[in-house]
């Protein structure tokens, strides 16, 4: 796997414990995130660096930037449909403009003066964004929340092809890791390296409600 790793553990000392968090392994111009699909589709992507074939352009998907939160949803690649775990880089420019553009997909107060605002929001939007419980390797939720990003339309059009710098198949790799999952192995278990990503607008920060950003 080309994604640096490193133990499980060491990591997860660094890790927040609590709050809103982006945990995403990135560059200076590169992002990566993480889906999981069956064989046809999966092994287009990473067989020709971007997504086509059987992929759907007309309903919208959902990346993650957090491993963990990727292998809790695919049930660490045994769940039917989810067997190939994609690594995304993608550019980092899309990435920030992904969060600049996404909507909350439940209502948000602080954010909008009413509900028929933030269906406004929703319906002129290709983005959706979504905090959720955090989890171990196990699959047991932490409170820290992580992030999971949907996109549909022309971000979707661009996310398949424009913005991908590559797309490698670590399947493998989660299937060698898979059986360190519990916290009895947690000692042998490696994952990607990743670490806390703030994204460049403060504004972006202050309204993706980040733990630490300015009130």
């Amino acid at each position: 796997m080309k994604i640096p790793i490193e133990p499980y553990l060491k990591q997860s000392e660094r890790w927040p414990r609590e709050g809103r968090h982006i945990l995403a392994h990135y560059d200076e111009t590169s992002v990566i995130v993480y889906q999981a699909y069956r064989p046809a589709i999966g092994h287009f992507a990473a067989r020709n660096g971007y997504f086509g074939g059987e992929f759907s352009l007309s309903r919208m998907s959902w990346f993650k930037p957090n491993f963990l939160w990727m292998m809790y949803r695919s049930g660490w690649g045994t769940k039917e449909g989810q067997e190939v775990t994609l690594a995304v880089r993608i550019k980092r420019e899309f990435f920030e403009s992904v969060l600049e553009q996404a909507v909350p997909s439940s209502f948000d107060a602080d954010l909008y003066a009413d509900i028929e605002g933030w269906k406004r929001a929703v319906a002129s939007s290709s983005v959706r964004l979504q905090w959720d419980p955090d989890h171990a390797p196990s699959g047991a939720s932490v409170q820290r929340r992580a992030i999971q990003l949907g996109l549909r339309e022309q971000m979707l059009k661009e996310y398949a092809c424009e913005a991908i710098v590559e797309i490698e198949d670590i399947s493998r790799f989660v299937e060698e890791q898979r059986c360190n999952a519990q916290p009895e192995k947690y000692a042998a278990l490696l994952t990607p390296l990743e670490r806390v990503y703030l994204p460049a607008q403060a504004e972006v920060v202050i309204r993706l409600k980040l733990t630490g950003a300015p009130c």
